[in-house]
């Protein structure tokens, strides 16, 4: 048994009685707070933390048992173990005091041996209890950061999902739009920067595209390299997505714009500059892996959106003619030319150009 001492507080209206405990457990080494009466026992309990509790029942102004009933109602003392020590030997007392969540019961005079091996017990199960509740706290916390970290890659109805021990979560979008974006130059600009250099810039993009897709309700896929994805109308269908990436597409030109005037990249002479391409249409979504989760796209969608962009204008934003039915009523658009689709033929493109006035 763990005999470690503790701090107990002595709650008895009769002056020796407390002098008398007050000796007998700082003999045994453990440290001692006195209260004479109930009222002033609630109080000391409330601003100091104890670790038990020896209570005395016929006490004026505030009895035993509304001190055990002021700590029952207080979800910080409801815990908190107590020992009664009372002149009051009668089962139904002792009954009630166990009932209103008393730990033991010992009538007047005591056995200092006997109260000594129930104090003891009482201190091994109230350590116990804070092990238990601290154990439940940091459980808690972990579950949390998984939460977190889960979220960070999967959409939250999707990551419910998976939480629910679905092994196979995929669905069909019959009309989303995809964005895909690219740093021009990249490649050549990572030879000449160092590592540090290249990953605060990366990040520094992303972060910003990351605020403007939580901004717009848009879900971002992931970056491969320097390429970024998101799309809108998934995991949860709405019927504006494509006006909500327009306006992300948008914004992303001109955060870039801002970020070109940074101090970094005019010291070395490599203002940046994306393309983006978007396309309209339908996909199919799911996660993939076992170990390390991704949720990505597939479709004929996709790859219209990543031509739209590979064979895009830097600083300009292309999209499909389908995306362009959808945004030409509020969106300024100029035609192009046709542009070559893997494995299609070739599609006419346009420049979205700005939000008509």
């Amino acid at each position: 048994m763990d005999t470690r001492p503790g701090t107990i507080l002595v709650v008895d209206d009769n002056r020796l009685n407390r002098m008398k405990l007050e000796y007998s457990l700082q003999q045994q080494g453990h440290q001692v707070d006195l209260a004479e009466n109930g009222v002033q026992a609630v109080e000391k309990m409330r601003t100091r933390a104890f670790d038990l509790v020896l209570l005395d029942i016929l006490m004026p102004e505030m009895d035993g048992y509304q001190v055990l009933d002021a700590m029952k109602q207080d979800p910080v003392l409801r815990s908190l173990p107590v020992i009664v020590i009372s002149a009051l030997d009668e089962l139904e007392s002792i009954v009630r005091c166990i009932e209103m969540g008393a730990e033991d019961y010992l009538p007047k005079p005591f056995n200092p041996v006997l109260l000594r091996a129930r104090i003891d017990a009482c201190l091994e199960k109230k350590r116990l209890r804070d092990q238990e509740q601290a154990y439940l706290v940091t459980l808690q916390a972990e579950r949390d950061k998984a939460e977190h970290l889960l979220l960070n890659i999967l959409p939250q109805p999707v990551a419910e999902k998976l939480k629910r021990g679905e092994l196979v979560i995929a669905d069909s979008f019959a009309d989303v739009t995809v964005l895909f974006a690219d740093i021009v130059g990249f490649t050549r600009m990572a030879e000449k920067m160092t590592p540090g250099n290249l990953i605060m810039m990366l990040n520094g993009v992303f972060s910003c595209f990351d605020e403007l897709a939580a901004k717009y309700g848009l879900e971002k896929i992931k970056t491969i390299g320097d390429n970024y994805l998101i799309a809108g109308g998934l995991p949860t269908p709405r019927a504006d997505h494509a006006e909500a990436v327009a306006e992300m597409a948008l914004d992303m030109q001109q955060a870039i714009g801002n970020m070109a005037a940074d101090a970094l990249e005019r010291s070395q002479g490599r203002p940046l500059s994306i393309r983006v391409g978007i396309h309209t249409g339908p996909v199919v979504a799911g996660v993939v892996g076992r170990k390390k989760f991704i949720y990505d796209l597939w479709g004929d969608t996709m790859r219209v959106a990543e031509s739209m962009e590979a064979n895009g204008v830097p600083g300009r934003i292309q999209v499909s003619a389908v995306t362009k039915e959808r945004l030409q009523d509020k969106y300024q658009l100029e035609a192009r030319s046709l542009i070559p689709v893997t494995n299609k033929p070739d599609m006419m493109a346009y420049f979205l150009v700005g939000r008509k006035e």
